[in-house]
């Protein structure tokens, strides 16, 4: 989850197309900050792992709960228009979006569970609370398909095979080929398969999260879903680690230290790549 919080930090102060498209940049400079991708993802860590052996409809109570406490507490992270009514309603329901909040906050259910079907469906569950739109789901779901195959050993290859084959993302375009024509863009259909191809093309953790924030657009989440992506394959520099926790309050690294924890736990024996 850290490599999602850190994408996201790293990649706001280029959003809405404001950087240059370049991979050279001050890492940690000035307006480096958590917006509203960081808040929900630990909203959704935090709901997932109190809704652990909870029945579909008690995770998806426990999620909206978690979601809108951390919105309340965060009111002004940069929602969208249609998630901060949504957040303020006394009856939120899903309002059909296919927007790529639901790609940007999904990180954790990635981690936590033990088979990629468990994975998928509990990705489905995050997102069916307010991104029930097809699409909303689908960037959900291969978003910690990803992050579970990367964890668990899988290659770049396989990785990038599943997905296509899963969600029948296009994948054949280098960042090269997107960068120049690509603008800020709040769908999934038009970030999940950007940040995975970043993803893909990276040569390490720092690279991907440079390789997205060049793409531009919506920078933030795109880098936001990349990181989380590049976490689970590659070792996070420590000291990235510790620049990104001296940006986060002590409410939000609670959670990040508890998920940290059980996931450790129950990781201990994955593999891990040197």
């Amino acid at each position: 989850m850290i490599g999602a919080l850190m994408g996201d930090m790293i990649g706001a102060p280029y959003e809405f197309d404001r950087g240059n498209k370049t991979k050279e940049f001050l890492l940690f400079g000035r307006g480096t900050m958590f917006t509203d991708d960081s808040v929900m993802t630990v909203a959704v860590a935090e709901a997932l792992m109190d809704s652990i052996g909870m029945p579909d409809e008690g995770i998806k109570a426990t999620l909206v709960s978690s979601m809108k406490k951390w919105g309340k507490r965060y009111p002004d992270a940069g929602y969208g228009c249609m998630f901060y009514d949504w957040l303020h309603s006394g009856n939120p329901e899903p309002y059909g979006s296919y927007g790529n909040g639901s790609a940007m906050r999904v990180s954790a259910a990635g981690w936590l569970y033990g088979t990629l079907e468990e994975t998928r469906k509990k990705a489905r569950l995050t997102a069916e609370v307010t991104h029930n739109h097809p699409e909303g789901i689908k960037g959900a779901e291969a978003t910690a398909s990803a992050i579970f195959l990367a964890r668990t050993g899988c290659s770049k290859e396989e990785i990038k095979a599943y997905v296509i084959q899963e969600f029948g993302y296009d994948l054949s375009r280098t960042c090269d080929e997107i960068r120049p024509g690509y603008h800020h863009i709040e769908s999934c259909q038009k970030t999940v398969p950007e940040a995975m191809t970043a993803f893909l093309e990276g040569t390490d953790f720092e690279d991907v999260i440079r390789t997205a924030v060049s793409l531009g657009g919506d920078c933030d989440t795109l880098t936001c879903i990349a990181g989380g992506i590049a976490e689970a394959f590659y070792r996070v520099p420590p000291e990235m680690v510790d620049a990104c926790r001296k940006r986060l309050p002590e409410d939000m690294l609670a959670v990040v230290d508890r998920f940290q924890g059980l996931v450790k736990a129950g990781q201990a024996n994955a593999p891990q790549r040197s």
